[in-house]
């Protein structure tokens, strides 16, 4: 007869079969010999911890440079630079002032000593003094130089004209961008300017003369309607006036010293006998020019930036066009270090605390926690109490590199655009000094970049800088309207207005930090609720132009207000006709 378990027996079973199988598998199972699984080499890894991150989720970083100096028999090249926080890639890269072991640089095989200049001038006098070497003795050490790309016109107008006599192989040529200004390179004003811009008209403004800097006040007052005088010997005061400076530091020393100067008084347009005395107030800097301002006297807050105007100052690298087809795998070689620096630089903090340190080395000033602060970017108080933002600056990957020069999904050349923007203008201001300007496409060579992007795919993983936009204008940085022709009682732009609108997209990609308002008006001749409806449509017309030609749609804002805002007469023709306006207002 069969004997009956009970469920509690049962279970007791249980226990002790499962513990008889576990103490097999530990004593005897696992100890038995296995073959080993293959190792994987995963590199280090990391979760991005910098607020700018362009690399995602776990990124690949790289172990830092060490600190001695690179003996690695590559080519060598002296490159001139500013102190300026755009350059972060290149600080990294390079490990140090002389490129380092196990550096981006050391690993491209290159020997690069960075060499601080902050006289264009003098940079362009050393690559002239380079090319004459280069032409006889093609062992000579190459020469680099970066400079602000908006103030490149007058530096390839200059330079170029030193360097023809060397023949077309020995011109210079812009290849790269290595980062930007970001908010660091200014227009600092008094507080009433930025309330209302045409407090400015009779003022003066220091900085350097057709340079990147004085170039945001020319934007800014072009934006505004308002008029500048390129003239730094007199005093318009119906202008705003330049008072020239050496270079960025002493554009603020003169606002801090309160510096004084006899200027010919111009009377309806005409230079006259009379003397009048000027000051300083204002200053087109950078940093740590604004520091000095803001610490030492105060009282100016930042009317326009490179914050706003995102794509006015790249940081353009440029050589010797012989000795870049010469040595074409070592620029490639060198564009694919920058490109990992950007990332390393924007994806982790101590690699960005690093490129500070080696800051500080190569300016020969202050110290890494102090560049590595005003590259971030701060808001502090100034002497006198006032909020001023200061610093700020973004180091570029390959995509931001790519978007810079026209190889981007949107197809802009955001650089094409800056540089003949900014050409145009100095022409225009000083014809005597500056007649013309070299031609884009023989200044710019992409062939180096391109070649990167189409054969190094893995290096575009990183995400280029993204602006983000506020859903509706709510500060205006500038307002400007134009009289743009439709047909009647239609919202159909006429061909002629679409030099008008082009102006307006070059306002607009030099300014890519700003939110874009379209409004259109009308007189008051007719019914308003038709007038309303045929301005909105044509503030709408205006905005589907701009994003025909790569604006996205969310960074437009458009309105239309009909007859409510005139800004003449409605009983006049003239009134009437400078009252049909489309309003282009740059805000956030």
């Amino acid at each position: 007869m069969a004997v009956k378990v009970k469920p509690g027996g049962k279970v007791v079973g249980i226990l002790l079969l499962l513990g008889a199988i576990y103490a097999g598998k530990v004593l005897w199972w696992d100890k038995r010999p296995q073959e080993a699984k293959a190792s994987a080499v995963i590199g280090s890894v990391a979760l991005p911890d910098a607020p700018e991150a362009s690399l995602k989720g776990n990124a690949a970083k790289l172990a830092l440079p060490e600190s001695i100096v690179s003996m690695n028999s590559g080519t060598k090249i002296s490159w001139r630079v500013m102190a300026w926080n755009s350059q972060f890639a290149l600080m990294y890269a390079n490990g140090g002032p002389k490129t380092t072991k196990n550096s981006l640089i050391d690993k491209a095989k290159l020997q690069i000593e960075l060499v601080r200049q902050d006289d264009c001038n003098k940079s362009i006098a050393d690559m002239v003094k380079f090319a004459q070497e280069y032409k006889t003795n093609p062992n000579a050490t190459g020469v680099f130089a970066s400079f602000m790309g908006d103030g490149m016109p007058a530096f390839f107008a200059a330079l170029a004209k030193e360097l023809e006599p060397l023949g077309p192989d020995y011109q210079p040529i812009a290849f790269y961008t290595m980062g930007k200004s970001y908010g660091e390179d200014k227009l600092m004003g008094p507080v009433e300017w930025k309330r209302d811009p045409k407090t400015a008209i009779g003022k003066t403004v220091s900085g350097v003369l057709r340079d990147g800097d004085i170039n945001i006040l020319i934007k800014w007052a072009g934006d505004n309607g308002l008029r500048v005088n390129p003239d730094e010997t007199t005093y318009d005061r119906n202008a705003i006036n330049l008072v020239a400076a050496n270079d960025f530091l002493d554009a603020g020393a003169k606002y801090i010293a309160g510096y004084k100067e006899t200027r010919k008084l111009i009377i309806d347009g005409k230079k006259t006998s009379k003397d009048t005395t000027v000051g300083v107030d204002g200053v087109a800097t950078w940093t740590p020019g604004d520091v000095n301002v803001a610490q030492k006297k105060g009282g100016l807050v930042n009317i326009a930036s490179t914050r706003e105007y995102a794509s006015q100052m790249p940081n353009i690298t440029i050589t010797i066009k012989k000795f870049a087809y010469d040595h074409r795998t070592d620029i490639e070689n060198l564009i694919i270090a920058l490109a990992q620096a950007g990332d390393q630089v924007r994806s982790f903090s101590d690699a960005k605390a690093f490129a500070g340190d080696v800051s500080a080395k190569v300016y020969n000033e202050q110290n890494g926690a102090y560049w590595l602060k005003y590259y971030n970017g701060v808001e502090e108080k100034d002497a006198q109490g006032l909020t001023v933002p200061l610093g700020g600056s973004m180091a570029f990957n390959l995509n931001d590199a790519a978007n810079t020069f026209g190889m981007g999904k949107d197809a802009i050349d955001r650089y094409k655009i800056v540089y003949s923007t900014f050409g145009d203008i100095l022409v225009k201001m000083y014809p005597e000094i500056m007649p013309t300007y070299p031609v884009y496409t023989q200044i710019v060579d992409k062939s180096f970049l391109a070649s990167v992007v189409a054969n190094h795919p893995e290096l575009l993983e990183g995400t280029a800088i993204q602006e983000k936009y506020a859903e509706n204008i709510t500060s205006e940085v500038s307002s400007k309207s134009y009289q743009i022709q439709f047909e009647t009682g239609s919202s159909v732009i006429k061909s002629n207005s679409h030099a008008v609108l082009d102006e307006i997209l070059k306002s607009a990609v030099v300014a890519e930090g700003l939110k874009i308002g379209v409004y259109g008006h009308t007189d008051n001749i007719g019914n308003e609720t038709a007038n309303t409806k045929l301005s909105n449509e044509r503030a709408e017309a205006v905005k589907n132009y701009l994003m025909g030609k790569g604006l996205p749609a969310s960074r437009i804002e458009s309105k239309g207000y009909g007859s409510t805002k005139p800004v003449a007469d409605n009983t006049t023709n003239d009134g009437r006709a400078q009252n049909r306006r489309v309003q282009i207002v740059l805000g956030s």
